[in-house]
């Protein structure tokens, strides 16, 4: 039987500027923070920690995607390196 060669982890992976990590972030960050306000607003009996907790969210979202494709692009970009370098030895 003829050996398959089986594809590599790359394929596998996400690329680095996949665009549903970032609104997962952006959704997740706002409803978990907007709970987390509703609930302190019902409790504490005022009415506008909901919007800072939707804000505070937000901006947590917004760090966290551009972290996240900072980190990414900088990885895709080290093994495209060591890539290109293995290919010229």
């Amino acid at each position: 039987m003829a050996q398959q060669e089986h594809p590599s982890a790359d394929a596998h992976e996400k690329s680095p500027g996949d665009p549903w990590h970032a609104f997962g972030y952006l959704i997740s960050g706002v409803l978990m923070y907007g709970l987390i306000g509703w609930g302190l607003d019902m409790w504490l009996g005022t009415t506008y920690l909901v919007a800072a907790g939707i804000l505070i969210g937000s901006g947590m979202g917004i760090y966290l995607t551009w972290s996240r494709f900072n980190r990414g692009l900088q990885d895709h970009e080290d093994k495209t390196q060591v890539n290109e370098t293995q290919e010229r030895l």
